[in-house]
């Protein structure tokens, strides 16, 4: 399908559904608008007073459109994938967010002459949370322009919603034609100013840490990088700050962690580049100082509100405070579930719920949500940014890294098998498109055998994207030791190319090339 004007439209206020035409896009004080401009097809309206909470375009396949052959559908996610990740066949009522593939054959087979794969989305950091389906007649595009879970009320300003995305990928696999089409639907993903990899203290500490051990684990992960032109990171996790999960960050708590400028000074020292975990938005305790009530969520008062200027300004705050401090990395958690009120695998449609607004009621959700992103990228400078629980598609272009999955595990391999290996096949394809793409950490406590965990750790070292490692001290024997420091250097170059084959039948594939070469894992027990 190009990229046309849709034959269906409607637009949703508080008072329910208008259906209109591009004939005829106004009713009462709103506007609808679409302009097709280098290939993409830009929606924008206007309104006054109306409070807005949808639009809904639909192209129907006109019959030189309709697929030559059955076809399979992909969809993303709203932020991380949570292990089911997949490729199904047409499921009318499915919601795929910012995107979807249609594509025939499979990528098992090797043999890509005349195979298409159909691709459909939106352009990065859209004014919208936009969704797709796909049935028999044609494509849907769902536009959700609301204020929380309240229609947006734009005061006579031009929203321009999205830039819309259709392309044609022949003769290629489906991976290679996701490829090309993150590249599309991004054009300006950061670059980093080198590979990022090194230590993550969560998977084994669980936010019960100390200085002390953080010192112990930047001496493990420096020796075992020793001579490696780029050097490591060693990223604290939660558990520094006063209350675990919990703001505020003014401070580390006394007990465990009473300096930590002097933290980042030591892990310099030592050979590592410091980072540091931190939750914007929370504020269960309270314990923030000068917070005045309507900087909260009207949805729940324990979060901050990201409309309000006065959290924008705490945010300029804390990210000054830590890049003062001297940490070279930021990873910053929680935020769409602190926003929105749920994870993204509980929203299938909606990241929320209706009937709640934030402080300023004239932005979209996603504008507000990237207006919070963009303070933290320019207020970093050049610190890196990794995002976590953050929407993949309203950060990229502003996110240097992004965790792209659900949490792995230092204890249970399933989770780990479950988490890691769905979201590093499903979205190792946004790797170097819209972010260096993290599918998460090795979690090493000697719960897991690590006949299975070196899979996963050589499964990352390869892919060409971030390695973090959580290392128990004392765990590994020398042999074992020896695997890790192989794959650190492996992951401080990330040259490699890590591909999933049968992805199309298997949301946990066992087949992949790696740089053009077959290989194979048994990720079961």
């Amino acid at each position: 399908m190009k990229i046309r004007f849709p034959d269906r439209i409607s637009v949703f206020t508080e008072k329910g559904e208008r259906r209109l035409s591009v004939y005829e896009c106004s009713v009462e004080d709103i506007e609808l608008s679409f302009d097709i401009a280098d290939s993409k097809l830009n929606v924008s309206v206007i309104a006054d007073t109306t409070p807005l909470k949808y639009i809904k375009l639909k192209w129907l396949f006109t019959k030189d459109e309709y697929p030559l052959s059955p076809v399979k559908i992909l969809g993303d996610e709203w932020e991380r994938g949570y292990g089911a990740m997949e490729w199904r066949g047409i499921v009318p009522e499915r919601c795929m967010p910012w995107y979807m593939l249609a594509s025939e054959g499979s990528d098992s087979d090797s043999d890509t002459d005349g195979r298409i794969t159909y691709a459909y989305g939106v352009s990065v950091r859209p004014a919208a949370l936009c969704f797709w389906q796909y049935d028999a007649q044609g494509v849907t595009l769902w536009l959700d322009i609301r204020n929380g879970g309240s229609g947006v009320i734009l005061g006579g300003r031009k929203l321009k919603v999205a830039e819309v995305i259709f392309r044609e990928y022949r003769d290629m696999s489906a991976f290679e034609a996701g490829e090309r089409f993150c590249g599309e639907m991004c054009r300006d993903p950061l670059t980093l100013p080198h590979p990022v990899y090194g230590s993550n203290n969560w998977y084994y500490a669980y936010g019960n840490s100390s200085h002390d051990e953080i010192i112990a684990d930047t001496k493990i992960v420096t020796e075992l990088c020793a001579g490696l032109e780029n050097i490591p990171y060693m990223v604290i996790d939660d558990g520094w700050q006063k209350y675990n999960m919990d703001g505020p960050w003014f401070a580390g708590n006394q007990k465990k962690f009473p300096d930590m400028k002097g933290l980042a000074d030591k892990i310099k020292e030592l050979g590592a580049r410091p980072g540091i975990w931190i939750r914007y938005l929370a504020d269960t305790h309270r314990d923030t100082p000068n917070v005045p009530d309507e900087w909260r969520l009207s949805r729940d008062n324990g979060y901050l509100d990201p409309s309000h200027p006065g959290v924008i300004s705490k945010i300029i705050e804390d990210t000054s405070r830590i890049v003062d401090w001297g940490y070279q990395l930021i990873k910053h958690d929680f935020s769409t579930y602190d926003i929105f009120g749920g994870w993204g695998f509980e929203r299938p449609r909606e990241l929320t719920n209706d009937s709640w607004s934030f402080y300023d009621r004239s932005r979209t959700s996603a504008e507000i949500v990237v207006d919070m992103y963009r303070t933290i990228h320019e207020t970093a400078k050049d610190t890196i940014i990794i995002g976590c629980n953050c929407i993949g598609h309203l950060c990229a272009g502003l996110h240097h890294l992004n965790r792209t999955g659900d949490d792995t595990s230092g204890f249970e391999w399933s989770r780990t098998r479950k988490m890691g290996v769905n979201t590093l096949a499903f979205r190792m394809m946004q790797n170097g498109k819209f972010f260096a793409a993290d599918a998460d950490c090795v979690g090493i406590t000697g719960a897991i055998d690590w006949s299975l965990n070196s899979k996963w750790l050589y499964a990352l070292a390869n892919s060409g994207s971030p390695l973090f490692v959580s290392c128990k001290p004392n765990v590994l024997n020398k042999s074992e030791l020896e695997q890790l420091k192989n794959a650190f250097k492996i992951a401080s170059v990330q040259k490699d190319r890590l591909v999933p084959v049968d992805w199309m039948e298997n949301i946990c594939p066992s087949k992949w090339t790696l740089n053009g070469n077959e290989i194979s894992f048994d990720w079961f027990e």
